[in-house]
């Protein structure tokens, strides 16, 4: 959920979602759009001289000699409890390869093959080099927060009164997404799964413009500047107080959707605790049989059943409500 004062990162909707997924889950690879592109890293010269040192010794020690084994037995003597997980965190295929290629190269030699065992060295050791060369390229969460830059906006690129508007869609639209009336398909109309999102990067990029808008003016100190020059500018901030108005009004309209479907899971709620008086007619009718003359216990039981059927025509009336208000939020603009 959305914190009380600071919104959550919005992403590009068109951002590819295994990308969308690096990057919610590594907030803190993230760069504000309000700040330059990260540039890609660059290692330094003292660490390409330990790389160039420590690749070749890797791949030699886990490609060429029984490293596996080694590794194996070592861990073993730590009593480690989670000693299967150590061993295999490079993937099983390399795992298997480590155990194995000694013992065929051992093989080979015996039977007069040396060459093959030397070329099988080689091959292992290159491949154990390429591997850790890999292992060592820019993270693909670094990767995919520095290429989709400004596709993303994070709480430092909105100020105060833009946080707090975005904050109040954010919590409107994880209403809509959370009720119970979204989740059993009774708003699917709206296909909210895929416009909310939308429009919660509309509203986030307008709330960001709004702020870059505003830090701008106040850079430029209006009280230190001629009443001619302030009036020049005066347009450009009616302009912006109508934009204001206008995301406003739109983050409104989310917040009476999100009650719109309050009330609609409300009435489904009802809806469920009475859709069970068919079944449970017949055990009541035999209490009050039991109990009261057979023309009152017929007018309690018509009585119920007079019930639920108004809490079904509630629970349409209010769907219908909140599709109508769904569909006026999710419209495009004319």
């Amino acid at each position: 959920m959305t914190d009380e004062k600071c919104p959550r990162p919005v992403f590009d909707p068109a951002i590819p979602s295994g990308d969308r997924a690096l990057l919610a889950a590594a907030p803190e690879r993230l760069t504000p759009a309000s700040l330059p592109v990260p540039p890609p890293p660059r290692p330094s010269a003292a660490v390409l001289a330990a790389r160039a040192v420590w690749i070749p010794l890797f791949a030699f020690f886990y490609g060429v000699l029984p490293g596996g084994w080694l590794r194996l037995f070592f861990l073993a003597s730590l009593d480690e409890d989670d000693l299967m997980g150590g061993v295999f965190r490079w993937g099983r295929t390399a795992v298997a390869a480590m155990m194995l290629t000694p013992a065929v190269q051992v093989v080979l030699i015996l039977l007069g093959m040396g060459e093959a065992a030397v070329a099988l060295a080689a091959v292992s050791f290159a491949a154990w080099a390429v591997g850790a060369v890999r292992h060592l390229r820019e993270p693909a969460a670094s990767r995919a927060a520095r290429e989709h830059h400004g596709r993303y906006l994070l709480p430092a690129d909105f100020d105060r009164p833009a946080a707090r508007l975005l904050v109040r869609a954010q919590r409107a639209i994880d209403t809509v997404l959370g009720s119970a009336a979204h989740r059993v398909g009774l708003l699917d109309d709206v296909n909210n799964a895929v416009v909310l999102p939308r429009q919660e990067w509309a509203v986030a990029c307008a709330l960001a413009e709004h702020t870059r808008l505003r830090r701008e003016r106040r850079a430029q100190q209006p009280e230190r500047l001629t009443e001619t020059v302030r009036e020049l500018l005066e347009p450009q901030r009616r302009a912006l107080e109508l934009s204001v108005r206008a995301i406003t009004q739109r983050i409104e309209a989310l917040e009476e959707y999100a009650r719109r479907a309050r009330q609609a899971d409300d009435a489904f709620h009802e809806w469920r605790v009475l859709r069970r008086l068919p079944e449970q007619n017949a055990r009541y009718q035999d209490l009050l049989a039991r109990t009261v003359g057979h023309d009152l216990a017929r007018e309690e039981i018509e009585r119920l059943a007079d019930d639920a059927r108004r809490a079904e025509r509630a629970l349409r009336d209010s769907v219908a409500t909140a599709l109508r208000t769904g569909r006026a939020v999710t419209a495009p603009p004319a």
